[in-house]
């Protein structure tokens, strides 16, 4: 295992309306949901959640919380006719969630595939954005995690990992790493604390809204590490990693190494291969400090004693991966390892050279950037009501509006992935897991499935007198290379089904 593994993100988005600050959030969103699937001939009473499989209450460390404790919000296992709710031909999830409009990118293999099906997203709720602007006075879509008056919502990432793994490793090996990985991915924001009470600039979105260290919730009491046990896999073969802390990403090298790095600290966990005490003392209030500091001068406070930048750390982490890569690989890396050490290694120099030569890079920097010219332009402070607005346009998903969009067509960033490939991204699911099947049934037969899942698809075929449920559990079948022939000689669900069948009989 490299950093190629199953994983996915799926991003809540800001929306507001112009002039209408009290408008519901949840109408908002499920227009949003419905103006794109209706434009692509998805009805809304076909192609939606199968919840058969949803789990969202089992925690890691072994127990399952009672659904008369729990936050209305964490029963997302219960399904509500009035929220919108799709699947799309690309394999992934278009719906409603906690008052915002959420894409679930399908699965994929690598950190560059995710970047490119997370910025087919954007391309999604951009198109959104058009049609109701036809309507006005229209909805506006931001990808980003806060509305900086006290709400936050989640960009979450998921990787799929061996059951085997005790989760206490997983635990005390990714908090200090989740700790100083925001002076990579963080995306930057105008005011500090929950409700930017206090002026100024910081790292991350997220981080000023995570309370404790481990915990199933994900909207209270928020954990730097989630605990919620729901594979939609194998479960006595594979765990997925939810991972609540990360910010949404615009520049591409960001959301590579967000990814990307992860990935491979999970493969050193799984293999045992972090031989050093890398705990921070207090992660909490660390995370906070690190993420309220843009010159990532912070010291972090190891458990030895030791004293170090997130930077600094971040390099521990580097070299550790460096060294089990050159162990376990003699060297002989395939092309996505190899690329996300190239940027992890750049991107740290860069940062601890001087955290502004990483514009091109990381979003923070590139927002501190623009942010740092108006305020030189114009002689304002960071309480000033122009750079929160400022803060607020960055993310517009709109590209003649939103500022990111409009330095990205000027050239500022580094580009990873194509425009083309972004768009085929919208359409198209991945080759090479099982959304390939979700999708490409989707493409084929969109009046003969009742609904599906990351882990199902069922069917209501004509002429039989029950739903056909067709389990998915194994992430990588379901492949084009296995699949795609059947697809492409069954000209209708029934067909399909026969030979699904005769296949496995």
């Amino acid at each position: 295992m490299t950093v190629r593994r199953v994983m996915g993100i799926e991003t809540e988005y800001g929306i507001s309306v112009p002039g209408d600050p009290a408008a519901n959030p949840m109408l908002l969103s499920g227009q949003v949901v419905h103006a794109y699937a209706s434009a692509q001939g998805i009805r809304a009473a076909h192609a939606s959640w199968d919840y058969a499989d949803e789990a969202p209450l089992r925690d890691a460390r072994g127990f399952e919380m009672g659904r008369g404790v729990a936050d209305a919000s964490q029963l997302t296992d219960e399904e509500d006719p009035s929220l919108a709710n799709v699947v799309l031909t690309n394999g992934s999830r278009l719906y409603v969630d906690h008052a915002h409009p959420e894409y679930s990118s399908p699965e994929v293999t690598s950190p560059r595939a995710a970047v490119a099906w997370d910025r087919a997203g954007e391309l999604i709720m951009r198109e959104s954005v058009r049609r109701l602007s036809q309507v006005p006075p229209g909805v506006n879509l931001y990808k980003n995690n806060t509305d900086g008056k006290g709400a936050s919502y989640g960009t979450h990432e998921n990787y799929l990992m061996r059951r085997e793994t005790p989760f206490s490793d997983i635990v005390r090996h990714l908090i200090p790493f989740f700790v100083a990985r925001q002076v990579m991915s963080g995306s930057g924001r105008v005011g500090i604390g929950q409700d930017s009470r206090t002026a100024g600039f910081q790292i991350s979105q997220r981080s000023d809204f995570f309370e404790v260290e481990v915990g199933l919730e994900t909207t209270l009491k928020r954990p730097i590490i989630n605990t919620r046990d729901e594979p939609h896999a194998v479960a006595d073969l594979y765990r997925r990693l939810h991972v609540i802390i990360g910010d949404a990403n615009h520049c591409d090298v960001a959301n590579l190494l967000k990814l990307g790095t992860t990935s491979l600290v999970l493969a050193m966990v799984e293999d045992h291969a972090i031989d050093e005490d890398l705990t921070v003392s207090r992660p909490v209030a660390t995370l906070h400090r690190v993420s309220h500091d843009p010159t990532c001068r912070e010291l972090l406070e190891l458990r030895d004693g030791a004293r170090l930048t997130p930077v600094q750390l971040l390099w521990r982490y580097h070299d550790l991966a460096e060294k089990w890569l050159e162990e376990r690989y003699a060297g002989e890396l395939d092309d996505d390892t190899a690329e996300v050490m190239r940027w992890w290694a750049l991107v740290l120099d860069r940062l601890e050279r001087d955290p502004m030569e990483a514009s091109r890079e990381v979003d923070w920097v590139a927002k501190l950037k623009v942010m740092q010219g108006y305020i030189d332009r114009d002689g304002l402070d960071w309480s000033d009501h122009r750079l929160r607005a400022i803060d607020i346009q960055w993310s517009d998903v709109r590209p003649d509006k939103g500022l990111f969009h409009r330095l990205r067509a000027a050239g500022r960033f580094e580009e990873l992935v194509t425009d083309a490939e972004v768009l085929d991204a919208v359409h198209e699911p991945p080759v090479d897991t099982r959304a390939y099947f979700r999708g490409k049934c989707l493409e084929k037969y969109p009046d003969q499935i009742a609904a599906a899942s990351w882990d199902s698809v069922i069917f209501d075929v004509p002429g039989h007198t029950s739903l056909q449920r067709v389990p998915m559990l194994e992430p990588l079948r379901g492949t084009r290379a296995t699949v795609g022939p059947l697809l492409d000689r069954s000209a209708d669900a029934a067909t399909l089904l026969r030979e699904l069948a005769s296949a496995s009989g």
